[in-house]
């Protein structure tokens, strides 16, 4: 930057005489207000741990559930291993869902969880907001009542009798989640683009 003619740089101690603009302190009592707030998040913390729980609780009907359907296995046709896997993968979808919430929540909204060096660090934490969350959400939603609606199906074409008002409200809530988030998604898409302009 050009110095107007005849003058010289401000040395460091010139510089440190230059008066920067006050800023003025906060009251006491805002203050202790925002930090109290701020420190309120930690109230979120007993959520995650019932979330946990939860996913124990998941792990006790996975391995009940498990162990009932593999005592069956020598009489089992095709069919009802189908429906024996998708009842797992049902299960187990529920419980990713579960820590998605619980690693992703509590990061986004509580702290950051530190696991140090350690490689077994899922790629996706630390890296998923809000929105990201959403849509993770809804997709694991999406995929269990898929899962539910291919098992009513199946039952169907084994030749179970699966009432029409029941395989209408399946595929109507289905269709509610696929809607919900293909609507999600496009809200996102739309609120990256106004915020690049």
């Amino acid at each position: 930057m050009a110095l107007p003619l005849g003058s010289e740089p401000l040395t460091d101690a010139a510089m440190s005489d230059v008066k920067t603009p006050a800023r003025h302190a906060k009251p006491v009592a805002e203050k202790y207000l925002e930090l109290g707030l701020f420190h309120s998040r930690w109230l979120m913390a007993p959520f995650y741990v019932g979330l946990v729980i939860c996913l124990g609780a998941l792990l006790v009907v996975f391995a009940n559930e498990a162990w009932r359907e593999i005592s069956k296995l020598p009489d089992m046709n095709a069919e009802e291993a189908i429906l024996m896997a998708l009842a797992l993968i049902d299960l187990s979808l529920a419980g990713n869902l579960l820590l998605i919430v619980i690693f992703s929540g509590y990061e986004n909204f509580v702290s950051k969880i530190d696991t140090g060096d350690d490689e077994d660090r899922p790629s996706w934490m630390g890296t998923v907001d809000f929105s990201g969350l959403k849509l993770k959400l809804i997709a694991s939603i999406v995929a269990i009542s898929a899962i539910a609606l291919l098992k009513a199906f199946m039952r169907l074409a084994d030749g179970h009798d699966v009432p029409d008002r029941n395989l209408a409200w399946l595929v109507g809530i289905h269709v509610v989640f696929v809607v919900s988030g293909v609507l999600l998604a496009l809200m996102d898409w739309l609120a990256s683009k106004t915020d690049k302009h």
